[in-house]
């Protein structure tokens, strides 16, 4: 690959890191914006929902306009905004007339680029002049993962040092990442991806028999992995009542790492693997892990549990792409389109359902037991919130299983 091309795959990557710096940054502060800025479980559920649920919107609106725009204005106004809503995370909160209202706008603000980054990223990727396209493309996937630690490492040090006081400062440092890789856009070279192959109107799409199959495949994998991911930090403090340090070092950080480690064996061995019977084998381990997170007398081994989650679900969005792209060859980019959507979809769902039912499960509690102190009613409304999340896994498990017993013959004739 050409020098400066290679530029543009490492600006890629840390675009990829950018989008784990505005999914997860904020988790990590759950338990703080609950106690400073006195905002309940459902509404902090409401920040999570109102981060993916821009997302979703800015992925099929990207469609458009993106093309007509240029990837080059629009990938560095992408880091703009989740620049600006990473300084806004600090400072709106403490000069809108309400503290939620200035965290909604801060992350409209950088879920607007969160989005852009995730439809553009990719095709920026594939369109370098670089033979080995699918080792590029499993690298690229695997920086969000390695992006996740980072922040989460980086901050619990932070954490340590200063106190989680002063948590702007934070937000604040981790704005650098995109402004600095905002600048190195304007300068990198950058192809527009071609797509060579007829695109099949979504009408037709629809009217694929295994299309919404792996749709809902799709959702779930990215509920899967989210309703854990976006809860792991409030759960370890509030939940299992363990230090913030050790809670996110084990729970979040454990989580990434064995993701990443997950989705690295698959770039590597991926041509040797069963898909289908790997996938479900990894749900089979993503419902275990969930009861061992729930259920667990022993705090670390709960946060064992977050981290087994990690691993059980690194392989399920590129896994389903990659059985899609192998049963559905026609369906084209159209339909990968539609498919990011849907595991967009799912990072929406599966938070939410976490949060509503634990928000849920807190105000009964308070109804019929008020003298319970606010911790142990969070702990419990947070483990059945995340009980409530097994749904996923077990769907996928089902989802796998039609495919291996009914749609071996159909997907040859009808995709």
């Amino acid at each position: 690959m050409n020098k400066n091309y290679k530029h543009t795959m490492y600006a890629s990557y840390v675009g990829y890191i950018t989008q784990a710096i505005v999914n997860n940054l904020a988790p990590l502060l759950f338990l703080t914006f609950q106690k400073e800025f006195r905002i309940s479980l459902e509404q902090i559920s409401l920040l999570v929902t109102f981060n993916f649920g821009t997302q979703i919107v800015v992925d099929f609106l990207s469609a458009r306009f993106v093309d007509k725009i240029g990837y080059r204005i629009s990938i560095v106004g992408a880091h703009i905004f989740s620049a600006v809503g990473l300084i806004g995370l600090a400072v709106f909160p403490y000069i809108f007339p309400s503290p939620f209202a200035g965290l909604i706008f801060a992350i409209a603000l950088y879920a607007i680029g969160g989005g852009i980054i995730e439809v553009l990223i990719s095709p920026i990727v594939e369109a370098l002049p670089n033979d080995a396209k699918s080792s590029a493309m499993s690298l690229l996937h695997s920086f969000y993962c390695w992006g996740h630690v980072s922040v989460v490492i980086i901050s619990t040090i932070y954490f340590t040092i200063f106190g989680v006081a002063k948590w702007n400062y934070l937000a604040m440092f981790w704005a650098i990442v995109p402004l600095c890789n905002a600048i190195w856009f304007t300068k990198v070279p950058i192809n527009t991806f071609g797509d060579q192959e007829t695109k099949l109107p979504f009408k037709k799409i629809f009217k694929l028999k295994s299309f919404w199959l792996f749709f809902i495949l799709m959702i779930c994998s990215g509920a899967a992995e989210q309703a854990i991911s976006q809860w792991a930090s409030i759960f370890a403090e509030a939940g299992l009542d363990v230090s913030k340090t050790k809670g996110d070092l084990l729970g979040p950080c454990l989580f990434a790492i064995l993701m990443g480690i997950s989705r690295a064996f698959y770039g590597k061995f991926g041509e040797k693997i069963n898909l289908k019977k790997f996938i479900e084998l990894s749900s089979v381990l993503c419902v275990i892990s969930y009861l061992i997170t729930v259920f667990a007398p022993i705090p670390i081994i709960s946060l064992i549990g977050c981290g087994l989650c990690g691993l059980s679900v690194g392989i399920m969005w590129p896994g389903v792409f990659s059985l899609s792209a192998r049963h559905c060859p026609q369906g084209g980019t159209t339909m990968f389109a539609l498919l990011a959507l849907a595991g967009d979809v799912g990072c929406f769902v599966g938070p939410s359902l976490v949060g509503y039912v634990s928000g849920f499960v807190e105000k009964k509690n308070m109804m019929f037991k008020n003298w319970i102190h606010i911790d142990v009613i969070t702990g419990l409304g947070l483990k059945i919130g995340l009980l409530s999340a097994i749904i996923f896994p077990i769907t996928i498990m089902f989802c796998i299983y039609l495919l291996k017993r009914n749609l071996k013959q159909s997907l040859k004739s009808n995709c």
